[in-house]
């Protein structure tokens, strides 16, 4: 044997003792923790107190660097960066929405979410980031260590560098726990993808001051808090690979495989990009893009004032919605494994047309008693013996404005064992298991799985 193919020596193809490590974190609260729970939202308090930030809504015409672009009207920046607001025209042929248009976020740069994670006493922590985006409801929220897309790191922006972004960009700087291309919002972005990342480092980290670790365990007693832990770190934890024990369930994989294919290709969607300028049922105003009559959510413009970003200050266009969601999980045990009732949504943004959502993902109110989705009812009458989990989230602060869901996991013996079609009773670990690859549960199933996974929730 030469010395290159000794060298050549197989590993093991997976971490069995990663799952152990992992959970080992979601139980840790107070013990060994580098910071206690209790005092995490005063230094998230400190953290805003210590910065300026400051959002003001503008006219478009106050926008700098972005404008209607000539002929399209669509809604770009000079550099060509970034991301445009354009128009999207949908046929899917069946009601109750056969054809609708709608404003969209065209972003097609990969961005990154890593969160970096090393031992703390024999115990993994997180390293997350007290960080102020202009969409918030509340200024500070905790975000993945890194959370930029690639104008940002590659220094469209002309600001200063993305801090710790060379741990996640160079392979040799850390050990990946999970590194997956997974979608965002189906309805507002067009086909819209970030990179979600762990990666865990045994070499000494100089944080900084807006920089705290936690392990998986605080970050789940925090998530049972409204708009603490933004939608980029829930959806990264739920790509963690934990393990929950479910060797057993209603389905097994090969056939949720199966049937998550048979979902996509019985579902005929067309969505195109069109001209912002002239799209039917939508107005161009000075201060907004609105519904005719106002509706779903509006896109409007703001400025933004920051001592603490890598650009002190910005103006951009933001979306918008009208109206709380809800996202909500019905659970349910058979054999005494607990299950969750996943919906193959058709999204109009989704690169594959459909991905696995909540049970019930809407707007309320929008629907009437007796109306709406599937299983609304059943969550609207859940009582509080029912309800495992209640909290306001809000969504990504970098392009929506004040967008949050209401998040909701309830336990329903009345939920049928065998749901409509569209719907599959899945356990926990398949669905951990699907987010091995992208594009298979869509993002508001992944913020409530992220308190399952950290222990928010306990089914």
């Amino acid at each position: 044997m030469s010395a290159r193919e000794g060298a050549l020596r197989l590993r093991p193809r997976t971490d069995d003792g990663l799952a152990r490590r992992l959970a080992r974190s979601a139980v840790e609260t107070e013990a060994g923790a580098a910071i206690r729970t209790a005092d995490v939202p005063g230094w998230l308090a400190e953290r805003a107190g210590a910065q300026r930030f400051r959002v003001t809504r503008i006219p478009f015409r106050e926008l700098d660097g972005w404008s209607f672009a000539p002929g399209t009207g669509n809604l770009v920046h000079r550099s060509g960066r970034f991301f445009t607001v354009e128009g999207l025209h949908v046929h899917t042929g069946r009601s109750p929405h056969p054809e609708w248009w709608q404003p969209i976020i065209n972003q097609p740069e990969v961005g990154i979410l890593g969160i970096l994670a090393t031992e703390i006493d024999g115990v993994l922590h997180f390293l997350l980031q007290a960080k102020a985006e202009p969409g918030n409801p509340t200024p500070v929220q905790l975000s993945p260590t890194v959370q930029a897309t690639r104008s940002n790191y590659s220094g469209a922006h002309r600001g200063a560098p993305v801090r710790h972004l060379e741990l996640f960009t160079d392979p040799h700087r850390g050990r990946p726990l999970t590194d997956v291309l997974q979608s965002e919002h189906g309805s507002w972005f067009h086909q819209k993808t970030n990179r979600n990342m762990i990666v865990e480092t045994s070499a000494p980290v100089d944080a900084g001051p807006d920089f705290c670790w936690l392990t998986l365990g605080q970050i789940g007693r925090l998530l049972q808090a409204d708009n603490v832990v933004n939608m980029d770190t829930r959806t990264v934890l739920a790509c963690a690979p934990v393990a929950y024990g479910d060797a057993a369930a209603r389905h097994d994989d090969t056939e949720v495989r199966s049937w998550f294919t048979a979902e996509r290709t019985r579902h005929d969607l067309h969505g195109r990009l069109v001209p912002l300028r002239g799209l039917p049922g939508w107005d161009i105003g000075d201060w907004a893009i609105e519904h005719v009559p106002p509706r779903y959510f509006r896109v409007m413009a703001v400025s933004v004032e920051a001592d603490n970003r890598e650009v002190h200050g910005w103006t951009q266009p933001l979306l918008e919605p009208l109206e709380r969601g809800l996202i909500a999980f019905v659970t349910r045990r058979f054999d005494g494994v607990p299950h969750l009732l996943a919906h193959a949504r058709i999204e109009a943004g989704f690169r594959g047309t459909v991905e696995l959502g909540p049970t019930v993902q809407c707007t309320p109110g929008h629907h009437g008693p007796g109306a709406g989705p599937a299983f609304l009812d059943l969550v609207r009458s859940a009582t509080a013996d029912q309800i495992r989990y209640d909290v306001v989230h809000a969504e990504e602060g970098g392009r929506f404005y004040r967008a949050e869901n209401r998040c909701v996991v309830l336990a329903s013996d009345a939920a049928p064992a065998d749901p409509p079609p569209g719907y599959r009773w899945l356990t926990p670990g398949q669905l951990t298991e699907l987010l091995r690859h992208g594009y298979y549960v869509n993002v508001q199933a992944r913020t409530l799985l992220s308190a399952v996974t950290t222990g928010a929730v306990v089914l």
